[in-house]
């Protein structure tokens, strides 16, 4: 329900990407080879890591943020494409559902996923610029 959210999100901004179609049978929570595998051959002016890790109790959760963290990072360095940090790192359920924008309460919270694509239009823009020799 998180990541929908963020998705249906997404597909009323498709304007300001250039119109990209993240397509139907994209589902929720594919794992993350099998999407590399199907993405197209195009290149991107920058990628949107969504997804949310929710605290348990175990160290499990400090070890997955820190190994996303890190190999997004890695992937923005290795291909020079911004990649937008999009994972909620949330210590509830309710806390996740707050963030994105499905709270419970009489605040329903904000939707970070708007922030993300605004994000990721904004770097996508600015590093074509740079790649042209434009910096200001």
């Amino acid at each position: 329900m998180i990541a929908g959210s963020h998705i249906q999100l997404a597909y009323n901004d498709t304007d300001l990407l250039g119109g990209l179609n993240f397509g139907t049978s994209s589902r929720t929570g594919t794992p993350a080879p099998v999407a590399a595998v199907t993405m197209p051959n195009e290149p991107f002016d920058a990628i949107i890591a969504i997804g949310v890790l929710i605290k348990g109790s175990t160290m499990h959760f400090e070890y997955i943020c820190d190994s996303v963290s890190h190999a997004l990072m890695k992937i923005q360095v290795d291909t020079g494409v911004p990649v937008i940090f999009g994972v909620l790192t949330a210590l509830t359920d309710d806390q996740a559902l707050e963030r994105s924008g499905l709270g419970r309460g009489a605040s329903k919270g904000h939707n970070h996923g708007e922030d993300w694509g605004l994000a990721a239009v904004e770097m996508g823009s600015h590093c074509r610029r740079w790649g042209q020799g434009k910096f200001a």
